[in-house]
């Protein structure tokens, strides 16, 4: 009996140590810089599909020249649609990389100011709620925007450069929401210590 209670003390030590094992002590700052100015963010490991899929795009330069396409003071500034490349405004917003990701609604994040969300295609033709390969939002009201919250997968947030959302959200636009004169990004991923993300930003990681 005691050889057989030592043998599960041990494996439940053990998995405990593979757990502790597995957080990183670094993450992926992500940094967007536009004519108006630059904001970093980060991405939540409770969202594995959304993050990967955001540092691959990134790292492969999907985003680069992309525009915000779409503004709404007090709501959310959106982006990430590669048709706002080209020269035709009209097509702005229903583009993508070609594919869907899963829905990763979790009640740990929701829509609070400064949150990173995917946007998505309508219930109609989108009963999953899958997000958008590419394109995403960031909210820009003071009081969030929680009438999205599991509707929409939050997989980030704004931790330095707030001031530069806001600038993009009170841009002059025509009435389909879309910036007259083009706000182009270009992103960026660098690794870094948690710790230093920490000292530099003031976030805490949870």
């Amino acid at each position: 009996m005691k050889k057989l209670f030592f043998v599960i003390a041990f494996a439940i030590a053990f998995q405990s140590f593979s757990q502790k094992a597995k957080i990183s002590k670094k993450d992926n700052l992500i940094t967007v810089s536009t004519s108006l100015g630059n904001f970093s963010l980060l991405l939540f490991d409770e969202t594995p599909k959304h993050k990967s899929n955001f540092i691959k795009l990134t790292n492969e330069k999907f985003y680069d020249s992309t525009t915000f396409h779409r503004i709404i003071d007090g709501f959310m500034i959106q982006g990430g649609d590669p048709n706002s490349k080209d020269k035709d405004p009209n097509n702005d917003g229903g583009g993508g990389p070609g594919y869907t990701i899963p829905a990763e609604f979790n009640s740990k994040y929701t829509h609070v100011k400064g949150a990173v969300a995917a946007a998505r295609m309508g219930d109609q033709v989108n009963p999953a709620k899958e997000s958008s390969g590419s394109q995403f939002y960031i909210v820009e009201n003071n009081e969030g925007a929680h009438f999205l919250d599991n509707n929409y997968t939050v997989f980030g947030q704004v931790i330095s450069g707030m001031d530069v959302v806001e600038k993009i959200a009170v841009q002059p636009k025509d009435g389909r929401d879309r910036p007259l004169t083009d706000i182009k990004m270009t992103v960026k991923s660098v690794v870094m210590k948690k710790k230093k993300i920490t000292k530099l930003y003031g976030y805490k990681f949870i």
